[in-house]
């Protein structure tokens, strides 16, 4: 009997990502990645605020912009590297759909968050602010969580049809989400759970209060669940043996 996978959006295991090296290069790859994408973030957002005047829309639009920027050059930087995933959502979401096999998740997800935490300290230090600050930024509530929720989900559904576009399309698909919600989305859209981690630890514009970490947690956690639940639905199994040709 042939083994089956499930036909996806996010790209198979292709043979370039294999050919990168080992799953230690590549989920390191990936994390040098995620600090990258913090630094984008955090730094961002500090640069926003000193320029803007007070005006925080000001300085959450350039914040935005940068954010989506950084991540349509990240991805295609390392996107046939390690996969440019960033995210412990996309991972496992991508482990679920069969994607990417359950064995390289714990490495990818340590390394996203290594590197997250690692991309807020030099950010830190290219600005002149003290290497890790807790976060005051109160962000409670439960809109807080439903837009994490929906941040969550609708990033992956972006990546889940975007990806057979090709790198180029995938990159800015996810670049062009990522910025629209930061002003859709009453949390700013950090449907990422590394990044939410990080950004305890700066504060600074895009700082998140401990306390409200754990229900952007909740909400980015439910949201993968209900995407990998629909995704599970609405695309069909093919055989192992066909799955490049797909």
């Amino acid at each position: 009997m042939l083994r089956s996978v499930r036909r996806t959006g996010f790209a198979p295991r292709a043979a370039s990502v294999a050919d990168a090296g080992t799953l230690l290069r590549r989920a390191a790859l990936d994390g040098l990645g995620t600090l990258f994408l913090l630094a984008v973030v955090v730094g961002s957002g500090i640069m926003a605020e000193r320029l803007s005047g007070g005006s925080a829309a000001l300085a959450l639009l350039g914040n935005s912009l940068a954010t989506g920027a950084g991540l349509v050059a990240l991805i295609l930087a390392f996107g046939h590297l390690s996969g440019a995933q960033f995210n412990p959502a996309v991972t496992v979401t991508a482990a679920f759909l069969g994607a990417r096999p359950w064995r390289e998740v714990p490495a990818y997800v340590i390394a996203q968050m290594l590197g997250a935490v690692a991309g807020v300290a030099i950010a830190h230090g290219m600005f002149g602010e003290p290497v890790f600050t807790v976060a005051s930024h109160a962000r409670p509530g439960p809109g807080q969580v439903l837009a994490e929720f929906v941040a969550t989900f609708g990033l992956l559904a972006v990546v889940f049809f975007a990806s057979r576009r090709g790198p180029t399309g995938l990159a800015v698909a996810v670049g062009a989400y990522i910025a629209s919600a930061y002003w859709f989305t009453s949390s700013t859209s950090f449907a990422n759970p590394a990044v939410t981690v990080a950004r305890t630890l700066t504060n600074t514009f895009t700082g998140i209060r401990p306390s409200d970490a754990p229900g952007f947690i909740v909400g980015e956690t439910l949201g993968t669940i209900a995407f990998v639940l629909l995704a599970v639905r609405l695309t069909p199994e093919v055989p192992a043996e066909r799955r490049d040709d797909a």
